[in-house]
């Protein structure tokens, strides 16, 4: 039974959170501040953390990013009204791993908690690909955005729908034939070029700080190989 920690001042949403997942198969603890939760990421353990962002004294930034400083990678959900772009990008920008606006749908909030749990347990085969990150890279496909650093990137229908199948196949060398199919559906127009073309973009778009994508490689004469 995975362990939930949520982390909510206002009382009746930190109740009813409490018993709709407790309710869906999870182990819940429900506090109301931040200090609370820093006390308990470490003597409890808890696999997935649902943290609103306006808490009295420590706010749910500087808990993530404290969480974050020990070295810890327990995934966070943040579950705010806080609902601007900019809030957004300063909640992945210190670590958090998912972010829905309140009032969110409670199916919705038990799916993404599944979705960050199947991620870092390892069990990718469990269901589709619908957040992933890596590095500095965060990718939500139920959203169709890409964070680079914090920073919203524009990423093409078909760019993404590569980029999905890539991470699908993490670590196997897929072909040219294998993305024709998968990706393009063996349309006329499509050539091995355009394919080459889009993981050229798609590695210019997600580059690191020193203008390198190395997660995608190409392994000549196969295809190309997602690391991340």
């Amino acid at each position: 039974m995975s362990k939930i920690l949520v982390v909510e001042d206002e009382e009746l949403t930190r109740r009813n959170l409490a018993r709709f997942l407790g309710g869906r198969g999870f182990s819940v603890t429900a506090v109301e501040s931040g200090e609370e939760a820093l006390q308990l990421v470490r003597s409890a353990a808890p696999d997935l953390i649902v943290l609103d962002i306006t808490l009295p004294g420590k706010d749910g930034l500087t808990v993530c990013r404290e969480i974050r400083e020990q070295g810890l990678t327990t995934p966070v959900l943040f579950l705010t009204a806080k609902d601007q772009e900019i809030d957004k990008l300063t909640g992945f920008g210190v670590g958090a791993d998912d972010y829905l606006t309140k009032p969110a749908s409670l199916l919705e909030l038990e799916a993404r908690i599944r979705v960050a749990l199947r991620r870092t347990s390892g069990d990718e085969q469990a269901g589709p690909v619908e957040t992933y990150k890596w590095d500095d890279v965060r990718v939500d496909f139920t959203t169709h955005e890409v964070f680079v650093r914090g920073e919203l990137v524009e990423l093409s229908a078909k760019e993404l729908d590569l980029l999905r199948f890539l991470i699908q196949n993490r670590g196997k060398v897929v072909s040219r034939q294998q993305l024709l199919k998968h990706v393009w559906g063996y349309t006329d127009d499509v050539t091995s070029r355009t394919i080459d073309t889009h993981v050229l973009n798609l590695r210019r778009k997600l580059a690191d700080v020193e203008g390198e994508c190395t997660v995608i490689q190409t392994v000549r004469g196969a295809g190309y190989r997602f690391t991340g």
